[in-house]
């Protein structure tokens, strides 16, 4: 792609911070085993894997238990145990701080399975676990050498001495998924999302002549209505460091985008969504945003934290979905959800990880994730890689409720918006009596008047556990319908296909364009994706 404004202005901002002595540096370490034993990974694999090698990873993957179809471990994943009285304590809507469990006998009786009476088995639809990988063999036993081999500190933050091969490879791996030149671990999402609407900011300081960026100098942030909190707090904070200015425009409402963006009179312009949203499960209008971005020359910033191995033909995320990779500049990750581990990242080019890792606060000041952490994510990745099935099968669950309920989603994230927050405690609770974990959705997460059951399905599901939990909401679906329906997630059945299927496009009676296998697409555009 040909050099853009933004190119020239980080240049100049490195350019800067080299003169000024502080770009940083990642130095990786060789971990020591306990045994005193130099080794690249948990995996005792040669040296030659730091760098992209076909068949190194293939050896690597001899190593690995992959399989063609869930196993026993899968249930772990979606079933959990709680004592009698936090459930009592949850259906009488009594707050706790966990207090009610510090009683040791009652935490070794559940050890020991001593006093089964004492606890209530829940199946799990709440979580973020899309694809159950978080129990597979593969990915425990991973963490399980890990921390035999080498411990479970880290020691420090990356920049000191928490950073690893271990760290390298990971990266190395993040950013192959991603497609892009390179990637930077974080210990949390959140603080990903902080350390680059941190790192942006810097740029405007940078470019200043005194290092007090004037009022026409700041970084413009045009932020999605519903972004996550840690894209708001990260905006926040380079606010606070009067470094940028932020633009909120309604939620994927491209037209209002448009009118913001032409009438900012600030220079350095950055758009920064989203690509699928954890509250409405819907997505955000990728197409229209590049087109934009061609019109507007902004920098375009993504949080793929639910799209991640979840969308994409390669589990690359929902700009694979939508063919757009290439023009994201900075894609934004977790390792907590859909790679059921730990860890969030930053995937870009090796020039805006080299900003960020200077500049981004949240990743200097923290400690580094821990190296059996970074065994399971990337091993976690390699088993979503060979094991393609996950994503079929989580995308057949969305299916299935859609069928069960008659209210087509789009996506694993399943908002059945109540409305009244009393009326939502209501329904999460008779959820819970019925053995069903799914949580009540509330201010300040969600609007007032917007409350809702939050459900999420995952690979570990079965047809089975899906119908059930589409009997227990019944009651409830005739008043959530009209709602559902306000948010654009109802589509024809006669649209959907199989996700082995390609892509086809075509819309419904109400205008609705949906494709992409078996995943209604929520834009109204034409996806004509190959010309973008």
């Amino acid at each position: 792609m040909a050099e853009t404004s933004w190119d020239l202005w980080l240049d100049e901002a490195l350019h800067k911070l080299e003169k000024l002595k502080r770009l940083r540096s990642l130095r990786p370490l060789f971990p020591v085993t306990l045994e005193g034993r130099g080794v690249l990974s948990s995996l005792d694999v040669s040296p030659p894997l730091m760098v992209s090698d076909g068949n190194k990873e293939e050896e690597m993957l001899e190593e690995f238990e992959t399989y063609e179809s869930p196993g026993p471990w899968d249930r772990s994943a979606v079933e959990v145990e709680i004592s009698e009285a936090t459930f009592q304590q949850w259906t009488n809507n009594l707050c706790s701080t966990g207090e009610e469990i510090c009683n040791f006998d009652i935490v070794l009786d559940h050890l020991l399975d001593a006093r089964p009476q004492l606890f209530r088995k829940l199946l799990l639809f709440s979580g973020n676990d899309y694809l159950g990988l978080s129990a597979h063999p593969t990915v425990r036993s991973a963490a399980a050498k890990a921390a035999q081999e080498h411990g479970m500190g880290p020691k420090g933050s990356a920049l000191i001495c928490g950073y690893t091969c271990h760290h390298r490879l990971l990266e190395s791996t993040l950013a192959d998924l991603k497609k892009k030149e390179d990637s930077l671990l974080c210990p949390t999402g959140f603080a990903a999302n902080m350390a680059v609407m941190t790192a942006l900011g810097s740029i405007s300081s940078l470019l200043s002549l005194n290092g007090r960026p004037k009022n026409e100098e700041k970084i413009a942030i045009f932020s999605d209505a519903l972004n996550h909190a840690s894209i708001i707090d990260g905006i926040r904070l380079a606010e606070r460091q009067r470094e940028a200015e932020s633009f909120v425009y309604r939620h994927c409402d491209m037209t209002h985008l448009d009118q913001l963006l032409s009438c900012c009179k600030l220079k350095k312009k950055v758009v920064v969504t989203d690509s699928l949203f954890s509250m409405d499960g819907d997505f955000a209008p990728m197409v229209e945003l590049v087109e934009l971005r061609k019109k507007h020359g902004f920098l375009l910033v993504i949080d793929d934290a639910h799209g991640t191995l979840v969308c994409g033909k390669d589990g690359g995320g929902v700009a694979e979905e939508f063919n757009v990779e290439r023009y994201i500049d900075i894609c934004i990750g977790t390792l907590s959800k859909a790679v059921g581990c730990q860890g969030g990242f930053i995937a870009s080019s090796k020039k805006w990880k080299q900003l960020i890792q200077s500049k981004g606060r949240s990743f200097i000041f923290s400690t580094s994730l821990s190296v059996p952490a970074v065994a399971a994510a990337h091993a976690a990745l390699l088993v979503a890689r060979e094991e393609k099935w996950r994503q079929k099968a989580v995308w057949q669950r969305v299916e299935e409720f859609s069928s069960a309920t008659g209210l087509h989603f789009l996506s694993p994230i399943i908002p059945l918006v109540i409305g009244d927050e009393e009326k939502a405690l209501q329904a999460s609770k008779q959820l819970l009596e019925a053995g069903f974990h799914v949580s009540a959705i509330r201010p300040p997460t969600v609007p007032a008047n917007s409350c809702r059951l939050r459900i999420t399905l995952s690979a570990a599901h079965t047809a089975a556990d899906v119908k059930g939990l589409a009997t227990a909401v019944a009651p409830w679906i005739s008043s959530t319908n009209s709602v559902v329906k306000a948010y654009g997630l109802s589509v024809s059945s006669s649209c959907l296909s199989q996700h082995t299927q390609g892509s086809k496009l075509c819309e419904d009676q109400d205008g609705v364009v949906v494709g992409h296998g078996s995943k209604p697409c929520p834009l109204r555009l034409l996806c004509n994706n190959s010309k973008l």
